[in-house]
């Protein structure tokens, strides 16, 4: 058996990729980079784009050439292979709580002093264990205060508490404030544009308040980030915001596809996709099925399963290695040894399943990127 399974080489077809296997169509994925970038050109704010929706260096490089000042990341060693890739400004866009989480993530920070890397907080106790992890590893941290903007997840909300954990902070040589995290999480997916505007008005409203708390202090307030693939028009134009945090832009899934958008506002292609091969074809007077290689051991099934690239076929069931497609209405026909495309359900936590990224420009592969950060939950 091979010591690593690489389902494709650079110069194979379509066709002959091993399945299951991450498809990435590059053609839409450069537009998908080009369309965020045009649609900020001109507005004072930076993009930052979230690198847990992909989790490959590779890509995160590519964001930065189309525009990006760096990436986000949520754990310290899901940061790890992107500061070791040469990506020089990471956000770990989440707290870090405990004593050898902040020794390692210090100690991250040592290895690459000339990168900048940042780190949430939304507790007194953990700007001082942070501290003194630092002082320990003789490096530095950027920090950023994280708002609870509705998400009710973590972060703080009252004005008199960002004020004093920025006073926290500025007793920490080794710490410096660069303002605040307002990511409002769950506004993402919630279906109309009204109700996006709605909670992102909220959103704003608060980082407002604690943005001008800080100022009023005499407090260092540089940055306000946040935002996301379903909300980054709403922050972009806010006024107060002056980064944005997108993800899944670059690939999309079929959870943000079913998101009303504003026509002036950019549509982004579905550019990564599950390829799967058609194991089982049975068709009689009871049942007209094909059944793919592809199950939860593929995709995430928490906003749905995969769902065909294609007309005429539905899913009917889901299992650890199978996902049964079931004949409805007019559509292509499947055959034995066929390679179908699903539309994953949910892009993040699908990626999470692989260790490849089949990048494929017309249906030849371009190149075979590592998952670098795959399984990186710490």
């Amino acid at each position: 058996m091979d010591e690593q399974w690489i389902p494709a080489r650079a110069g194979d077809t379509l066709s002959s990729v091993d399945t299951p296997a991450l498809i990435l169509d590059l053609d839409r994925f450069e537009a998908n980079l080009t369309r965020l970038m045009n649609a900020i050109h001109g507005r004072s704010v930076r993009v930052r784009p979230h690198a847990k929706s992909h989790k490959c260096v590779e890509i995160a490089r590519r964001q930065i050439a189309a525009g990006a000042i760096g990436i986000c990341c949520q754990k310290t060693s899901e940061a790890a292979p992107f500061l070791a890739g040469g990506i020089a400004d990471v956000l770990i866009t989440n707290e870090v709580v405990g004593q050898r989480k902040t020794a390692r993530l210090a100690e991250l920070a040592a290895s690459y002093p000339a990168a900048k890397v940042g780190v949430c907080v939304d507790n007194a106790i953990a700007v001082a264990e942070l501290a003194r992890a630092c002082e320990r590893a003789d490096s530095a941290l950027d920090v950023y205060i994280e708002l609870d903007v509705g998400h009710n997840r973590a972060g703080v909300t009252a004005t008199e508490e960002v004020v004093a954990l920025a006073h926290a902070i500025g007793m920490h040589r080794k710490l410096s404030l660069r303002g605040l995290q307002a990511y409002f999480g769950n506004a993402q997916h919630r279906r109309s544009t009204s109700e996006r505007r709605d909670a992102i008005a909220t959103a704003t409203s608060l980082a407002r308040r604690a943005k001008a708390a800080l100022v009023e202090a005499g407090l260092p307030c540089d940055v306000v980030t946040g935002a996301g693939t379903g909300t980054f028009m709403l922050e972009a134009t806010s006024g107060v915001y002056n980064e944005i945090q997108p993800g899944s832009y670059a690939m999309m899934d079929v959870d943000y596809a079913k998101n009303e958008t504003e026509p002036s506002w950019p549509a982004f292609e579905q550019s990564m996709f599950i390829l799967t091969t058609v194991m089982s074809r049975r068709k009689d007077a009871h049942s007209d099925r094909a059944t793919l290689d592809a199950g939860l051991k593929s995709f995430s099934t928490d906003s749905g399963p995969a769902s065909p690239a294609f007309a005429g076929w539905q899913v009917r069931a889901v299992s650890d290695e199978h996902t049964v497609l079931e004949r409805h209405g007019a559509g292509n026909e499947l055959a034995l040894g066929d390679k179908p495309l699903l539309i994953p359900g949910h892009i993040d936590p699908t990626v999470n399943l692989h260790d490849w990224i089949v990048a494929v420009r017309n249906d030849r592969v371009e190149a075979v990127w590592r998952i670098d950060a795959r399984g990186a939950i710490f």
